[in-house]
């Protein structure tokens, strides 16, 4: 312990000191560590603070890292932070304090009651004392004898003479000799400490005459109240704390000028004769060196910037207008809380609400430390459920009269935001237009892009000037940053297909209800349409290009809130449609759902019925649909939507054999190979006779009618098909497509399942890698790619990548896309697999139980995935020993899976080389052998002579007429089974050694992508 380095001054009871204090008590902190270097202690202040995800046991230990004693200034307020019950810091000092009993020492500051635990601690109470007795109880505590005042080497975090004085700190109980005009401490005051620290670093280190710093922000965001907390916080260091309400030149003036008799002036009765003389004592630093002047709601700094004092002391600043940084100031911007900060605020204001109502709260009012009080205060004292509230909230119902109003700001946040709104609509009238265009967009980012560089016909003459005029914009945009209303920040480029500016403007969610609030209702249409017509113009009308997809990342927020999903307008209908389409292709299922659903509502009460904008919007929910697995209501509603539009429009047309492609899609995810292919076939041939062989609707379907092949087993017929579709792609569109690089997945899956490792893991590594440039890594469409490159590892032998593949991806899956989503799943089944011959056989079983759950849940017994994940889990349970079971299992899934696609389908070959297996370990090698027999030749004949998986079964083949003592076949069989492996795979392959070693052969079960 660091105990154990203590000098000979600590032996002499004057060594090192830590002390740990709440920020509130920082006064009482530095008057202690002024004290204490006085006596010769090198002191280090340390404020207590605790991460979210520590435990105070790991702040505590923390602590002791610290050479010398620890001092923990007590009360309440230390015990708040972090929202650690008073059980928990019982057991955290029970646990810590004892066992470190000569390191810890404490005194108390509080009449509270705190944990009972601090006993441990021994605190010297210096509550409701003096400063002498206070001085003598803490150096008792500390073992130190009073003495001669020493000279504090090293010293840390005091901070008392740094003003000028010569006193140090002040005794935190005695106000200093001037103290006029400061508000009530907040007793619920919460956060911010950083902030606190910054401004107080910031006056700590000006020079003489520049101690001036402003704290700006958003009206109701906690300017005055982070002041009076500097002032109750770091007061004991001044001599003279003066606070002004400074709204008004008028009233600076007379309250500046009536500091003159509290310093001692003696001056004549006019107010400017009295100002005159404050201001230059305050210059002088007399009869005060050490002064704070607090100018509290300095909005127009033009009016009152020559009013400032200037002098050896500090100046403070609160206003929403951030132009006091013209007028020598430095400026410290105020945000919205943290999120932990609004839970813990909440928490103290409404004891009735928990976390999660404190957080829902927090979010719907965000963060914002006004309307967090007023309201928190009104839920506190009522019983409405706070779901209801916030409902109430949601949608914009009138609960101002029931907002709970402190004394010290006696009026509500809407009353606020209006008086600004009126501000700025006298002031620059430009700036309202601009704010009104700007909540028919979301809350959030605004690309500046969309209002600016696009043209728009038909506005309002007010909105024409503004977006043409670049000076008149600029102005408002300006005098809105100024006034703290929007933030303007420039955002990165983020693609070179996005030209223009890249700055965007952005306001809290309240401001934009107050301005749309404020808003005459007959203007609201106006307004609207003309952002659904920037929305439109800013659609590149290529969603599928991945280089416009930050175009469409920054038009789907805004579609709801422009009114973009009921318009009539035909090109903002297709705009709706692009950015669905891209909402699919970008992996942002959920919400795509959402906004199709939505449009689904509106479009059903403004178009006709056999409008054939619906099929589109069909179309895309489907698919939509489909990724998340949802393929029975897909399959209900392709078919309806088909049905009907050959009904319309006949078999030939494009709408009805678009719909048949997605129908084909369905089919093939509910395990209806045949059904699928006959369909994929028919939509592939209709579409080369419209619109030719090498549009992208013939290759699109001639892509799928690969998939429905490969899932049939028919994996040389895929890979011819998708090598072709491929090549095609390549030539039509780029190497780097989505299309592309989506068939070239296709074509190293191929590859794979015809047993040609090596070349399929060569093209796998460069399509993933390109996937992560051109798509991104968190796309589905890349996550499908690593996960076949994961597999290609596998199967070429390479374990290692392999593990590292499989091991990080599915996490990125289930972070992504959720639990239960197709491709996690599938990569589940795959893991779990992996994890069974190589790893951890207890998380196999996890992940291979949870996919056979999933799967019977979705599909029923009857699909073949349900039947692949049994099979898998068989041969789990026979690498736990569970044997019998084990056999049950396995003989089910050769059932199921043969019934569901045929005894000759690669799935029942491999389910039927395990069901032997089985039978051998049960003791029938009779019954195994000829399972092995059959199973070989079907292989040989649907697969290759030289497949893997017709080796595999080769092999066990072998084994069982080993068992049967026809040692001569058998040898002979096995001769030439190691001999095709060891020239398919390598000599080293793990198959090939397995084999070699007599290890009997499985096969497992790998879902594909439908």
């Amino acid at each position: 312990m660091a105990g154990g380095r203590n000098t000979a001054a600590a032996a002499s009871g004057r060594g090192p000191v830590t002390i740990s204090f709440a920020g509130y008590n920082r006064a009482w902190a530095a008057w202690i560590g002024h004290r204490l270097e006085r006596q010769g202690h090198q002191v280090s202040l340390q404020r207590w603070d605790l991460n979210p995800g520590d435990t105070i046991e790991q702040g505590y230990s923390d602590l002791l890292l610290s050479e010398g004693r620890v001092l923990v200034v007590l009360s309440e307020w230390y015990f708040r932070l972090g929202n650690r019950s008073h059980e928990e810091w019982n057991a955290a000092l029970r646990t810590v304090v004892p066992a470190n009993a000569e390191r810890f020492a404490a005194v108390s500051v509080t009449p509270a009651a705190l944990p009972s635990a601090v006993a441990s601690m021994g605190a010297a109470d210096l509550w409701g004392l003096g400063a002498a007795e206070a001085e003598r109880r803490l150096l008792s505590r500390l073992g130190t004898a009073p003495g001669a005042a020493g000279t504090a080497a090293g010293r840390t975090g005091a901070g008392s003479d740094t003003l000028g004085g010569t006193g140090g700190p002040r005794f935190p109980l005695e106000q200093p000799a001037v103290w006029g005009g400061v508000p009530r401490r907040n007793t619920r005051f919460t956060g911010r400490e950083q902030l606190l620290g910054e401004l107080h670093q910031q006056l700590l280190q000006a020079e003489p005459g520049a101690g001036v710093a402003t704290l700006h922000g958003l009206s109701g965001v906690g300017k005055t109240h982070i002041a009076t907390e500097y002032v109750y916080r770091f007061g004991p260091e001044y001599d003279a704390v003066w606070w002004v309400r400074a709204s008004e030149r008028g009233t600076l003036r007379e309250k500046l000028a009536g500091l003159a008799p509290a310093l001692g002036l003696v001056t004549g009765r006019e107010y400017g004769e009295r100002l005159r003389a404050v201001r230059d004592a305050l210059r002088r630093g007399e009869p005060y060196f050490r002064w704070l002047v607090v100018l509290d709601g300095a909005d127009q700094p033009e009016d009152v910037h020559d009013l400032v004092p200037t002098g050896p002391g500090h100046v403070l600043i609160t206003s929403q207008n951030r132009d006091w940084g013209e007028h020598n100031s430095s400026l410290i911007e105020v945000r919205v809380y943290d999120r932990e900060e609004s839970v813990a605020f909440i928490r103290r204001r409404a004891p009735r609400l928990d976390d999660d109502d404190a957080d829902k709260l927090a979010d719907a009012l965000g963060d914002l430390a006004l309307a967090l009080d007023q309201n928190a205060g009104a839920l506190n004292d009522s019983t409405m459920p706070i779901d209801d509230y916030i409902e109430l909230l949601q949608r914009g119902a009138d609960v101002e009269p029931g907002l709970k109003v402190a004394a010290d700001f006696q009026m509500t946040y809407y009353t606020a935001f209006s008086i600004l709104l009126n501000r700025l609509r006298e002031d620059k009238p430009e700036a309202v237009d601009l704010l009104r265009l700007c909540v028919f967009f979301a809350p959030g980012p605004i690309p500046v892009r969309l209002l600016r560089d696009l043209p728009i016909r038909d506005v309002p003459e007010q909105l024409t000037l503004l977006l043409d005029d670049p000076l008149l914009w600029n102005a408002a945009i300006s005098k809105l940053t100024q006034w703290s209303v929007i933030q303007s920040d420039p955002q990165e480029i983020i693609s070179e297909e996005t030209p223009g500016s890249t700055e965007v403007v952005q306001m809290h969610r309240l401001v934009y209800q107050a301005v749309r609030a404020d808003m005459p209702a007959e203007e609201h249409s106006t307004y609207s349409r003309v952002v659904r017509k920037l929305l439109a113009a800013a659609d590149p009308g290529r969603p599928t290009d991945t280089r416009l997809w930050p175009r469409y990342a920054e038009i789907v927020p805004h579609l709801e809130a422009s009114g973009a999903l009921e318009s009539t307008n035909p090109e903002i209908q297709l705009m709706v449609l692009n950015c669905l389409n891209y909402l699919y292709l970008s992996g942002e299922y959920r919400t795509g759902l959402r906004i199709a659903a939505a449009t689904a509502s509106r479009w059903a009460e403004v178009l006709e019925p056999g409008d054939p904008r619906h099929s589109d919007l069909a179309h895309h929910q489907a698919n939509l649909m489909r990724a998340t697995g949802d393929y029975t209501a897909t399959e209900e509603l392709d078919r309806s939507v088909y049905e009907r539009l050959r009904a319309e429009r006949g078999p030939d047309d494009l709408l009805s054999i678009r719909v048949a492609g997605s129908l084909s899609a369905d089919l093939r995810a509910l395990g209806r190979y045949e059904e699928a292919l006959e369909l994929a076939t028919s939509t592939r041939d209709a579409y080369a006779r419209l619109v030719g062989e090498n549009d992208f609707r013939t290759l699109n379907s001639q892509n799928n009618r690969a998939i429905a092949l490969r899932l049939l087993g028919r994996y040389n017929d895929a890979l011819a098909l998708d090598q072709q579709t491929m090549e095609s792609r390549r030539e039509a569109f780029r190497d780097r497509n989505n299309w592309t690089l989506s068939s070239e997945n296709h074509f190293a899956l191929d590859l794979r399942l015809v047993g040609r490792y090596d070349e399929a893991t060569s093209v796998q590594e460069r399509n993933s890698e390109i996937h992560r440039t051109v798509m991104g890594a968190d796309n589905p469409q890349t996550l499908r790619s690593e996960h076949n490159l994961g597999l290609c590892y596998h199967r070429g032998g390479d374990r290692p990548r392999a593990a590292l593949v499989m091991g990080r991806l599915l996490e990125r899956c289930q972070r992504l896309l959720g639990d239960t989503d197709p491709l996690t799943v599938r990569v589940a089944v795959t893991l779990s697999t992996f994890e069974r011959e190589h790893g951890d056989l207890d998380r196999a079983r996890d992940l291979g139980e949870f996919a056979l759950h999933h799967y019977r849940g979705q599909f029923g017994e009857a699909h073949p995935y349900t039947a692949g994940a049994l099979a898998n889990h068989g041969l789990l349970l026979r690498a736990a020993g569970e044997r019998q079971q084990s056999q049950l299992q396995v003989e089910a899934a050769l059932i199921a899976m043969t019934t569901a696609l045929g005894p000759d389908h690669p799935w029942s070959l491999a389910c039927a080389l395990n069901a032997a297996a089985a039978r051998n370990f049960a003791g029938d090698p009779e019954n195994a052998a000829e399972l092995s027999r059959a199973t070989a030749d079907a292989a040989a004949a649907e697969l290759g002579r030289h497949h893997p998986l017709t080796l595999s079964c080769r092999i066990a083949l072998a084994t069982d007429l080993r068992n049967l003592r026809k040692r001569q076949e058998a040898d002979k069989i096995e001769e030439e089974a190691l001999a095709a492996l060891a020239a398919t795979l390598g000599p080293q392959h793990p198959h090939t050694v397995s084999a070699r070693s007599r290890n009997r052969p499985y096969w497992d079960f790998e879902p594909f992508t439908t």
